[in-house]
């Protein structure tokens, strides 16, 4: 039974008209619940993603392909080169270590597989890298394998597609009117155009973005309706790490409590779309990453991260594991 009587409601009303059935203003009244209602929040969004959604939760991986010296200025990324870090520069890895790794993972009970770069987008020789490592990840074990690659053009996308990528990824970071307080080096539009063309040319959009990050409730609102709005088909949900060199190297954490209410809040907005957490995960939760189920997630990164190490990928799979005995 759910107690508080609007997310009862708005629940209610997800099950009856639909997964696009909550109104923008009807999720900012989610956020503004008191913290009494947070356990008849979680209950509702874990009923949701039952509801809307099978048991088998997501296990992402990915690879720091191509390390540092970004020109982009994003406040959060240790791998700008705007900033002072202790980032290894590295070019790209050959189709060879890619495949390695992807292998590895596959081992270790991953079901997707990421190769990730820095930077604003690759050259035509490095797209070709990546997708004769996707093509062989592709024949060779059942990974879903997807590229974070930075901005595309329509001939890298369908390189990208032929080659074996089922999802580009490409987060958003944060709504439109906050991003400007984040990164200048380039506009919006320019994202939301890469996801245009990863969709025409046939990939699967993985998209999402940063919270944490000083922006407000109704701005994490906003973007969730972007992604609406574009219709992507999963959405990746990270927690601000403040890494030192960078902008945002003395942003406050947020509470575990505010974050698995953003997760719970995703999961309102978008019932039928994957959500998986991501970086951030341990410094944020602590011990309460077992809880993003309850709020709503359907899968999380495993293994490392891009510049920051994740948790033992064991223990992941353990708690994974005792979830779905209950699911």
């Amino acid at each position: 039974m759910i107690l508080d009587s609007t997310v009862n409601t708005l629940a209610q009303k997800i099950f009856d008209e639909g997964p696009n059935a909550l109104s923008f203003e009807e999720a900012c009244a989610l956020t503004k619940l008191p913290a009494q209602s947070t356990p008849d929040l979680f209950l509702a969004a874990c009923k949701i993603r039952q509801h809307y959604q099978n048991d088998n939760i997501v296990r992402c991986s990915i690879l720091n392909a191509k390390s540092g010296a970004c020109a982009e200025n994003c406040a959060f990324c240790s791998q700008s080169a705007h900033h002072r870090t202790d980032v290894v520069k590295r070019p790209l890895l050959s189709a060879e270590d890619m495949v390695s790794e992807g292998l590895r993972m596959d081992s270790a009970g991953a079901t997707r597989f990421s190769m990730v770069t820095s930077g604003t987008k690759l050259n035509e020789a490095e797209i070709e890298t990546v997708a004769q490592a996707a093509s062989t990840l592709t024949k060779s074990t059942p990974l879903t394998v997807c590229a974070s690659l930075g901005q595309l053009t329509a001939s890298s996308a369908e390189r990208l597609k032929t080659g074996g990528v089922t999802f580009y990824h490409h987060n958003l970071e944060t709504a439109r009117s906050y991003f400007p307080q984040i990164c200048t080096t380039h506009d919006y539009e320019e994202d939301i155009e890469t996801l245009r063309i990863a969709r025409k040319a046939g990939l699967r959009l993985c998209c999402g973005g940063i919270f944490g990050l000083g922006e407000s409730w109704e701005q994490r609102v906003e973007m969730a309706f972007t992604l609406r709005e574009l219709d992507v088909d999963g959405i990746p949900i990270n927690f601000l790490n403040p890494l030192p060199g960078t902008r945002m190297e003395n942003q406050p954490l947020l509470s575990p409590m505010e974050a698995l209410r953003v997760v719970a809040l995703y999961r309102f907005i978008h019932p039928a779309r994957p959500l998986l957490i991501c970086g951030g995960r341990e410094i944020t939760l602590r011990d309460f990453q077992s809880w993003v189920f309850l709020a709503g997630a359907s899968g999380m990164i495993v293994g490392n991260y891009l510049t920051t190490q994740g948790r033992d990928i064991g223990m992941d799979q353990d708690m994974i594991a005792t979830v779905q005995e209950f699911s």
